[in-house]
This record gives C-alpha cells, sequence and structure tokens, in this order.
C-alpha cells in the first residue's frame, strides 16, 4: 500500500498545530484547557462549593494557604480557617474560563446562589479571582477586580 502524499500531512499538521494557539493576535494569554491540572482543581472546588458542600470545597486548600478576598492576605492556618473562608463565600459560581498569568491561574466566574449561601444581587455577574494550585490543592486565593471594575465601573459582591 502506498502512503499518502507528504503534503497533505504537512497540511494536516499545521491545521492541528494552528488550532492550537489560543487566542491568536488578542494579546491575551492562551486559555487553558478544560483538563489542565490545576484548572481541574478550581472547577472541581467550585462546583463543590456550589453544591452548597462547604466541608468538601475546604478539602481542595492546602494548609497553610493565603486568602484575600478584598482584604489584606489572611493565612490560613488550619482546617477550621479555611471551612470559615469558603463559608463566608456568599455565592456559588460557574467557572467561565482560566488563563495562565505567571505562576497563578486567573479564573473568570458566573456567579449563582448556592444551598447555604445568600448571593443576592451578585446572582449572575462575574467575578474574577487568581489561584495558584499547589500539589493539586489551592495554595493561593486572591480576589481581582471584575472585567467592568478595571474600567472604573462599580464593584461586584465580595465573593
Amino acid at each position: 500500500m502506498r502512503s499518502k502524499s507528504p503534503f497533505a500531512a504537512i497540511a494536516a499538521l499545521l491545521l492541528v498545530l494552528a488550532g492550537c494557539g489560543g487566542d491568536g493576535d488578542s494579546g491575551q494569554p492562551a486559555t487553558l484547557p478544560p483538563g489542565h491540572e490545576s484548572v481541574q482543581v478550581i472547577e472541581d472546588w467550585v462546583e463543590t462549593l456550589s453544591s452548597g458542600d462547604v466541608s468538601g470545597a475546604a478539602d481542595y486548600f492546602a494548609l497553610p494557604s493565603v486568602a484575600e478576598n478584598g482584604t489584606p492576605p489572611i493565612t490560613l492556618h488550619t482546617r477550621g480557617d479555611v471551612l470559615d473562608f469558603n463559608r463566608s463565600l456568599p455565592c456559588g459560581a460557574r467557572l467561565l474560563r482560566a488563563r495562565p498569568d505567571g505562576r497563578l491561574i486567573d479564573a473568570t466566574f458566573r456567579l449563582t446562589e448556592r444551598p447555604g449561601g445568600d448571593c443576592g444581587s451578585g446572582a449572575g455577574e462575574l467575578a474574577r479571582t487568581a489561584f495558584l494550585v499547589k500539589d493539586g490543592k489551592i495554595a493561593l486565593w486572591r480576589r481581582l477586580p471584575n472585567p467592568r471594575e478595571q474600567g472604573g465601573g462599580g464593584g461586584g459582591p465580595i465573593v
């Protein structure tokens, strides 16, 4: 049997490579694939919290870890600290996108109601958080300005 033309193989390879480049010339970092380990940890954490399972959501955090939710950095030393932090988040969320930003993952969420929370007028709004995931655990959770806040607009709820 005779093999296909090398030109066809090269053209197919170029098409595959062209699709792997991320956002082209937009200047934005490439979106991490959904299966990326850090993104999976973030997605699993937010799905667990959104279902109302605060204890399960706390399991996704390293000890110690650091949280900044519109506050100076707070070190979470104990499981109780991590439980309190997760309990303090009034909203659930759905992960919309995650992008690398140096060692961090910049994640954008659509806020939702969650059992045990009170998202109120925040439901449906966007929220951004930077994560550092180490060894499959969240080591840093840092609130970032919402996309609309970057332009000087109003602020959404602290989530």
